[in-house]
């Protein structure tokens, strides 16, 4: 069926300021019942405005569901958002969720939110007691910097930069995860572009040297021979050695979690881009190639590539999904790879055709995220996750940017 008639003008409706958002909301569902009669195989152009509409649709819904000064995570039995303070480490996703909204649409509501809760992570420009404060500010001051040039936000940038670092150990030569033992995880190489960019655009020089060697580290200590990733790395602060490797939210010690193998993708692909050095081209490509090698027929993987079979928690994880998916989409740029292509539409097609969220009452977008499988509270092994929409989002973003 076609639908591209009705998406002809969709950007040029959505950034009227004629009709309220009520009208908008009533539009954006009759595109949604469309969305039921898309091909099944590769996704068309049509199939990625239905899907950029209902996914601000639900941006615009949530303004019911996210009291100010509270920040979603993930959701709950009952389809809700479960809310967190701005000191979660997932505090800068639900504002970058709206500043993408805003991006897409150009709908002022979702701007007008997206300075809000942006505002509300204020104080955690000076967070030195974990390396999130690149996921926190980054993805809220950062994004918000790159979409308007609001210039109050550089200086926000550049304060969380200077915090990250103080986490920096030059014996280990990598950024401190978290306390206690010097322990450094794999997601931590999402929050490098933040010391890269502060590097680029008036912050300390060193900045840049402290994301290099702690990327240098991690292809040292992190990743197997065979692509795959340990999820944590120990060090000992005073000598640098590595004191043992596992895992903190994979299957085994020994196994490889999606979601950190997604995080590896991402973060060299991103390292090659503020670098040019080849090695994390490569780096990115083993580990990619790693992660397709073990996607099921969806492309969506289990929380672990190494789950026993008929294991009983033997959830997908769709967030690990969306991360990727925004990675290859980078790293295909450099590539062009006919492989990466074919796992780009087939994650896109399953994504907007069986994870997606239509309904209304329900929080998020992209549903069945295993936030953490090892813990005991199912809400963990399925839901939505306000990581797993926001790098959708992305994902719409850098596609429609193509």
């Amino acid at each position: 069926m076609k639908v591209s008639i009705y998406l002809t003008n969709f950007g040029c409706f959505m950034k009227s300021d004629l009709l309220n958002n009520s009208i908008k909301i009533l539009v954006i569902n009759f595109l949604i019942i469309i969305i039921s009669c898309s091909s099944p195989s590769e996704p068309q152009p049509q199939d990625i405005e239905i899907a950029k509409a209902l996914a601000i649709k639900k941006l615009l819904l949530s303004s019911f569901d996210v009291p100010e000064n509270q920040y979603p995570i993930f959701t709950n039995s009952t389809k809700k958002w479960v809310l967190t303070t701005s000191t979660s480490w997932t505090s800068g996703f639900y504002p970058g969720c709206l500043w993408y909204g805003y991006k897409l649409s150009g709908n002022a509501q979702l701007k007008n939110m997206a300075e809000q809760f942006t505002q509300g992570l204020f104080e955690e420009q000076y967070t030195t007691s974990h390396h999130d404060v690149g996921f926190m500010i980054f993805n809220s001051y950062g994004l918000g910097y790159k979409i308007t040039g609001n210039e109050s936000y550089k200086n926000v940038i550049l304060q969380a930069a200077k915090s990250l670092s103080t986490r920096f150990n030059e014996n280990v030569g990598c950024i401190q995860s978290w306390n206690g033992e010097f322990q450094v995880i794999i997601d931590n190489m999402m929050n490098l572009e933040l010391l890269f960019w502060a590097s680029k655009n008036g912050g300390d020089s060193t900045y840049y040297k402290m994301a290099v060697s702690h990327a240098n580290k991690t292809i040292q200590n992190h990743i197997r021979e065979d692509g795959s990733s340990f999820h944590v790395v120990h060090y000992d602060p005073e000598t640098g050695d590595v004191m043992r490797k596992r895992t903190a939210q994979g299957y085994s010690d020994n196994s490889t979690w999606a979601r950190g193998q997604a995080w590896g993708i991402y973060g060299f692909t991103m390292c090659y881009r503020e670098t040019g050095n080849i090695e994390y081209l490569n780096t990115a490509v083993k580990m990619a190639d790693y992660y397709i090698s073990h996607l099921p027929e969806d492309s969506i993987p289990y929380w672990d590539f190494n789950l026993p079979e008929n294991y009983e928690r033997d959830f997908k994880d769709a967030s690990a999904a969306t991360i990727a998916l925004s990675g290859l989409i980078e790293l295909n740029s450099y590539v062009n790879s006919s492989t990466y292509e074919n796992v780009i539409n087939n994650t896109f097609n399953s994504l907007i055709n069986y994870y997606i969220i239509t309904e209304s009452s329900k929080s998020g977008i992209i549903d069945h995220c295993a936030y953490h499988a090892n813990d005991p509270n199912p809400d963990y092994w399925d839901s939505a996750t306000i990581w797993g929409d926001y790098y959708f989002l992305e994902a719409l973003d850098r596609i429609n940017a193509d």
